[in-house]
């Protein structure tokens, strides 16, 4: 199988465990509490390794760098390598 160039932010951001569900990574991308690069974008928006991610979760804000792609939802271990 080949490797995934992009993938839509809302399910990265699930595949990542940052958010328990895809819709709720929807709902924080649509309230603009997710910029990719500097930018609000919406959940269908593709993203690719090497992207930068600002999260704000509630008073956290976290920089992210996005490392490897997955369409699916792992281990904690795995998802921390995304």
């Amino acid at each position: 199988m080949a490797a995934m160039e992009k993938l839509r932010i809302d399910k990265w951001l699930w595949a990542a465990r940052f958010y328990k569900t895809r819709s709720l990574a929807a709902q924080e991308l649509d309230k603009g509490r997710v910029q990719l690069n500097g930018h609000a974008v919406k959940p269908a928006h593709e993203i690719k390794p090497g992207d930068k991610l600002m999260l704000r979760q509630g008073t956290v804000l976290r920089e992210v760098q996005v490392l490897g792609l997955s369409m699916q939802r792992g281990p904690a271990p795995v998802a921390q390598a995304l």
